[in-house]
């Protein structure tokens, strides 16, 4: 998702520690056997899960209080006995990747989809899951690749969509997300992240013009079509592309992608925002929203030409510890391509982009 060297997502020298870190040898995670010694966990924990594209900054696994500790490990446990009762599953498969991931074991998540894609090779589903995995590790072209293979497979094979359960449910408990709309949405940001604008923009605008989408879904797709378009220069499209986005829309999930639309529409203020974002309660008080947040309005200040403003925002978020969220992870990108200079995306490769044509074509 490879020409890693040559992308603005990550410097040269920090390209092969990502790769590095990536590697774990923990057959405790992988299918087919999970008996890790205390010994090899602790040196897990020590390892970094990544590194800061801007300063080789190590990123470790989360600290969480002991009681979501607990119930997080038990999930896993619950997952992992899933998995032994029936390790021909692929969904029991997906879900200790899953499980181990909302722990911040990213790297462990990563290897263990890696295992599991040996057993299902054309698994959809577990390709859109380690793409994921793939973009938190700041591994974008393997994320692009992953995803864009998961695309395809639904394509060629016309795989119904589905809806995807929620490990981490809303408030609600009513799932949001489905696998065509993962997929979409994951692909589209890990080309983002390459800096092609263009290309995340089409993926982006097929799936809003052939998903059928609730409020949650929608507002994150325009919210990054809208970063992508006026990144590109095309603020007027993006503009009138904001035309459907409503105060009293049913947002059970993605609170700050739907303020933040309203702050681009010109009905709210940067201000209310992030005061909304770190107010407590439903829809605010989150470290996430507040990353989200702060990249948002980064974002439209460097398209207005406000860098000094977008830096202060940027380099305020990366200072955080919340680097696992999309929006710090672009936010390290845009630093990184600032301090080189190479703000500007690059072209996307003609031709590569027939996968999201063809998907249109089919939907429509």
């Amino acid at each position: 998702m490879k020409k890693a060297a040559t992308r603005p997502t990550a410097p040269r020298s920090v390209t092969p520690l990502l790769l590095a870190c990536a590697t774990v040898v923990l057959g405790a995670c992988a299918p087919g056997g999970h008996g890790a010694s205390d010994r090899s966990r602790s040196a897990a924990l020590a390892e970094p899960e990544a590194f800061s594209l801007l300063d080789r900054r190590p990123f470790r696994q989360p600290v969480f209080t002991p009681e979501r500790r607990r119930a997080l490990e038990g999930d896993l446990a619950a997952a992992r006995a899933a998995f032994d009762a029936d390790p021909a599953s692929e969904e029991a498969s997906i879900w200790v990747g899953r499980r181990l991931a909302y722990l911040g074991r990213h790297r462990e998540a990563v290897e263990w989809y890696t295992r599991a894609l040996e057993r299902f090779p054309e698994s959809p589903r577990l390709l859109r899951h380690r793409g994921h995995r793939f973009i938190t590790l700041r591994r974008f072209d393997e994320a692009f690749s992953d995803l864009e293979r998961a695309a395809t497979i639904v394509l060629e094979r016309g795989i119904p969509d589905e809806v995807e359960p929620d490990g981490a449910p809303n408030a609600s408990g009513a799932p949001r997300s489905t696998l065509h709309s993962n997929i979409q949405y994951h692909l589209g940001l890990a080309a983002y992240l390459r800096g092609e604008f263009a290309r995340a923009a089409l993926v982006w605008d097929n799936a809003v013009r052939t998903m059928a989408m609730n409020d949650d879904t929608l507002v994150a797709f325009a919210y990054w079509r809208f970063n992508a378009r006026t990144r590109l220069g095309h603020e007027t499209v993006a503009m009138s592309e904001l035309e459907g986005i409503r105060p009293d829309m049913d947002i059970l999930e993605n609170f700050a992608y739907h303020r933040l639309l309203l702050v681009f529409k010109g009905e709210r203020s940067e201000a209310w925002a992030l005061d909304a974002a770190r107010a407590p309660g439903v829809g605010g008080g989150g470290a996430v929203d507040d990353a989200t947040t702060s990249y948002g309005l980064a974002n439209r200040r460097l398209t207005r030409f406000d860098l000094a403003g977008a830096t202060a925002l940027m380099e305020r978020l990366v200072a955080s510890d919340q680097w696992a969220a999309f929006g710090f992870i672009a936010a390290e990108v845009d630093l990184v391509r600032l301090r080189r200079g190479e703000l500007n995306p690059e072209p996307a490769t003609p031709g590569a982009d027939d996968t999201i044509r063809q998907w249109q074509r089919q939907r429509r």
